[in-house]
Parts: C-alpha cells; sequence; structure tokens
C-alpha cells in the first residue's frame, strides 16, 4: 500500500486526481462559455428569437453552468496551492527551495496564472452575472432592465475571453512542468542577479518584454 506522503504518497495523488478533476470541469465550462453559448447568443437565430435567450437565461441552464463553473474554479484553486504548499515546504523545504527547481518554478508560474483567473471567475464574472440574470428576471416579469447590466455582463466577457487567453500558458507549464525539459533557474537567475548593475538592467529588459507582449496582446 502507497505510504500517506512522500512523493508517491497517497495524499499527493489525491491531491492531483482532484486538481484534474476541477480543472478539466472548470476550464471545460470556460471554453464551453466562450466558443459554444456566446457566439450561440450572438447568432441570428436567437437575435430572431428573444425566447429562446429568456429560456437560456431564466430556465436554470445559465446558472447550472456558472455555478459549475465557479466552484470548478475554486476546488482547482485550492487543491493546486495545497499541492504547491505541501511540495514546497515537506519535500523540498520552503517556497524559495521548489521556485529554484525546474520543475517547481514551471508549476508555481502556472499556478500564479490560475489565481489571476480564478480571481476573474469570483470577483468579475460571477458578479457580473448575477446582475445580468436579474435583470433578466425583472424584464421577463414586466419590470425595467437594471441599467448596469449590460456594462457589467460586456466586463465579465471581457475577463472570460482573459481567463480563455491565460488557460493557453497557464496549461502548458502544467504540462510542461514534467514532461518538457527546460534548465532550472539557479544559474541564469544568479548570473543576473549577482551584481547591482545586471539587476538594473535586467530590470529594464523585463520591463521592455512585458510592455511590448501587452502592447501586441490589447492594439485595437
Amino acid at each position: 500500500m502507497a505510504p500517506l506522503g512522500g512523493e508517491n504518497g497517497f495524499l499527493l495523488f489525491i491531491l492531483r486526481w482532484f486538481h484534474f478533476l476541477a480543472g478539466i470541469t472548470w476550464i471545460g465550462m470556460l471554453y464551453y462559455f466562450n466558443f459554444v453559448q456566446t457566439p450561440f447568443f450572438g447568432s441570428k437565430f436567437v437575435a430572431d428569437n428573444p425566447p429562446v435567450r429568456a429560456g437560456i437565461v431564466r430556465g436554470g441552464l445559465l446558472n447550472t453552468a456558472l455555478w459549475w463553473f465557479r466552484w470548478g474554479a475554486m476546488l482547482t484553486f485550492i487543491t493546486g496551492w495545497l499541492y504547491i504548499l505541501y511540495v514546497s515546504f515537506h519535500l523540498y523545504g520552503g517556497l524559495r527551495e521548489f521556485a529554484a527547481t525546474s520543475y517547481g518554478w514551471k508549476i508555481f508560474f502556472g499556478g500564479m496564472l490560475g489565481s489571476v483567473m480564478w480571481a476573474n471567475v469570483w470577483f468579475v464574472i460571477w458578479p457580473g452575472q448575477q446582475v445580468v440574470m436579474r435583470s433578466a428576471d425583472q424584464v421577463a416579469t414586466g419590470g425595467q432592465a437594471i441599467p448596469e447590466a449590460a456594462a457589467r455582463g460586456a466586463r465579465a466577457g471581457v475577463a472570460s475571453r482573459t481567463n480563455t487567453l491565460l488557460s493557453i500558458p497557464m496549461l502548458f507549464f502544467m504540462g510542461a512542468a514534467k514532461h518538457l525539459a527546460m534548465p532550472d533557474p539557479a544559474s541564469g537567475g544568479k548570473k543576473i542577479l549577482a551584481t547591482l548593475n545586471g539587476t538594473f538592467w535586467g530590470g529594464f529588459i523585463l520591463t521592455a518584454i512585458i510592455y511590448i507582449v501587452l502592447v501586441m496582446l490589447f492594439r485595437r
């Protein structure tokens, strides 16, 4: 029988298993919203049949999908950080030591991207969709639409597309952790940080790279 702790122990297996299950559910729902439901809402068929859209929003389909979406994100977030913390302190002696390995920095970087995505789900997408659903209910019962519903829905849509964008590098680094050879950060990082001059110019170079990437991503 496998031991409870250790790299091949039962506890880590359980964390990985539930992390995979929750992650598949979360990202699956994310892709469903972006690649299936949103294009369907924007189709001529839905535009010519308002009851169809109302049925999806008010009939329980959207609310059920959002439940699996947000709680899949929550369980992925919790199990992911439990895994990182357990491995870091139990197997490597701390976060710094874990991040100093090729496996560790790839998992940690993927986890940071996933954490941004989780925050988008719980603090932007879900609150915005709640307003949209309440507005749809009010209109369906003869009331007025909530004035901020359109803006909140649009903001949630941008956050959802942002998560779709981030999911690609996030899944890459998670998959690369064990299956793509990359160097440990110790050698290159120490060379750059060995002197104040190297650290100073390294900061400028990193800033330029991030700026160029952001301009390419968000230019109209």
